[in-house]
């Protein structure tokens, strides 16, 4: 009896055990390369990476990134609204039809009401909720904006400046928060963020500690049951330095980081770390700041010179072949990139003649400055690869560059500057990674229409041929039409360069091997539900 009473004993402990095992919580912990926990009121700072992790995750938009595949540029799916069109009597206005049953993390409704106040936040500055940080994003991504109203209490309308029929894609970067948590915060942003906010996504905030974590859990009352997270927590952390992410890793005290050091990449690998890279609509390159009073960059020439000066293959091997050269805007692969006259290599010989033609000369050099950061959104490893360019400009084409390293999130403020301002400190260029993805971001960043400060044109940069094509674009029905003038556009952003083209980002990521079920999908975004661990 007593042997069979402490084996039926042991069966009971070890059953408590594996019920324990089975029901407890897991907790994905992610290193970031921000240096600070992106704002947390609804609308994050820092770049992508805060709408990739303090973004999407906790709030969402009318419409959402489709992240499920990584076979494809991702496409868009129906988010907070089931549907839209565009009104067949106004080509510039689009109807919403929001989704029923859902509910903000605090339990308020998210419906017509919901939409409008969040909208009067990011455009009417005199509206009581008008936050001015979240403000400026919105004003930039989505430049178009002209007005909106509420039809009835799951239908509203939103009518563009001009026909824009990319603006779903813009839309993506409108997201909602609880209108409670500004009442709750005694109406104060700079206290919604500590409350933390209210969203709508399958993840909520919990805790919010400013340079060291921010805390997520899973939101189980999540209006898509398919869509449901897999893991209980998320924990976020700011490492903008790689090594010490690398260490962070290695040592058990994450998961998963973003951009592991290139050098550290095999020796990851050989220890049963996970690598993933893909290819993804991003580009890594140098804003020329044209509108300066004296910038050189007002010559074709010298934009051009430049884009021949650069050794990109050298780069990429730096990177360990984490990147892939970039000539143009797209890929050069991309069926978009069209047929431009100029196909940039490096070519030492074809630079320095240009720039001779410009009057810069080994007696007279070209010589400038460029504002870069110290890691951030996208930014790959930007000390040494900026480094290499600098050296490389120097070797190849005798061009002087100088840096001035500042923070990521100062760096985007730079970003919507004019040409001549105090900000940037007599910077000629931003080395600021940045998106290409769809025609609503081709629209956001070269039109001539968004010129800093209200747009993402800090270049400055007008081509008449370029606004014509991007007009056929945003006015036309006929996929092909649009089609051959995209192409277009992109001949003359790679003839007229705005940009020193450098490289294109392959998005590389380390994980531990209990991280499971993530897809790398070829888009700035990931989708966090998709994760397990085990």
């Amino acid at each position: 009896m007593l042997i069979r009473k402490a084996c039926c004993t042991f069966t009971l402990a070890a059953a408590l055990l594996s019920s324990h095992a089975v029901m407890a919580e897991t907790t994905l912990r992610i290193g970031m390369t921000a240096s600070d926990i992106p704002t947390a009121t609804g609308l994050p700072n820092n770049g992508f990476e805060g709408m990739r992790f303090l973004g999407y995750p906790i709030f969402e938009g009318l419409v959402l990134w489709d992240l499920t595949r990584t076979d494809r540029l991702a496409g868009l799916r129906p988010g907070l609204a089931e549907k839209w069109e565009q009104d067949p009597e106004n080509n510039k206005t689009w109807i919403f039809h929001l989704r029923h049953g859902v509910k903000f993390h605090d339990g308020t409704d998210f419906n017509a009401d919901a939409v409008i106040w969040n909208l009067e936040r990011y455009f009417n500055t005199s509206s009581p909720q008008f936050e001015p940080a979240s403000s400026a994003m919105s004003r930039a991504r989505v430049p178009v904006m002209g007005s909106y109203k509420k039809i009835d209490d799951f239908t509203v309308a939103i009518t563009t400046t001009k026909p824009a029929s990319y603006f779903p894609y813009m839309a993506v970067y409108l997201l909602f928060t609880s209108p409670a948590s500004f009442e709750k915060a005694g109406r104060d942003w700079a206290n919604v963020a500590t409350l933390p906010a209210a969203g709508t996504g399958p993840f909520r905030i919990t805790k919010v500690v400013p340079r060291q974590e921010a805390d997520l859990m899973r939101w189980d009352g999540y209006w898509d049951a398919s869509k449901r997270a897999k893991v209980d927590n998320v924990v976020l952390m700011p490492i903008p330095e790689a090594n010490s992410r690398l260490a962070a890793l290695r040592s058990g005290q994450v998961d998963w980081i973003e951009v592991p050091p290139a050098d550290g990449v095999a020796s990851l690998k050989s220890a049963g770390f996970t690598i993933t890279t893909g290819s993804y609509p991003h580009v890594w390159p140098w804003f020329y700041n044209i509108g300066a009073t004296n910038s050189p960059f007002k010559d074709v020439k010298v934009r051009q010179a430049l884009n021949y000066c650069i050794d990109r293959d050298g780069l990429v091997a730096l990177l360990n072949g984490t990147a892939e050269p970039s000539v143009g805007w797209l890929k050069a692969s991309d069926p978009d990139f069209g047929s431009p006259a100029n196909r940039y290599k490096f070519d030492p010989a074809k630079g320095k003649a240009l720039l001779a033609e410009a009057g810069y000369t080994a007696a007279k050099p070209l010589s400038f400055k460029v504002l870069i950061s110290n890691s951030g959104s996208g930014q790959m490893l930007p000390l040494p690869m900026n480094e290499f360019l600098q050296q490389n400009l120097k070797e190849a084409c005798g061009v002087n560059v100088a840096f001035d390293v500042i923070e990521w999130q100062v760096l985007l403020t730079a970003a919507r500057a004019t040409p001549d301002s105090p900000t940037l400190q007599g910077a000629m260029g931003l080395n600021i990674s940045s998106p290409s993805s769809d025609a609503g971001i081709m629209a956001r960043y070269f039109s001539s229409e968004n010129f800093s400060p209200n747009g993402f044109n800090f270049e400055q940069w007008k081509d008449p041929e370029f606004d014509d094509a991007l007009k056929t674009i945003s006015e036309a029905t006929d996929p092909k039409v649009i089609a051959a003038a995209y192409r277009k556009a992109h001949e003359r952003l790679v003839d007229n360069p705005p940009w020193l083209y450098i490289v294109h980002d392959l998005n590389p990521r380390a994980m531990s091997p209990k991280v499971k079920g993530f897809v790398s999908p070829q888009s700035w975004f990931v989708d966090l539900t998709l994760v397990s661990l085990q």
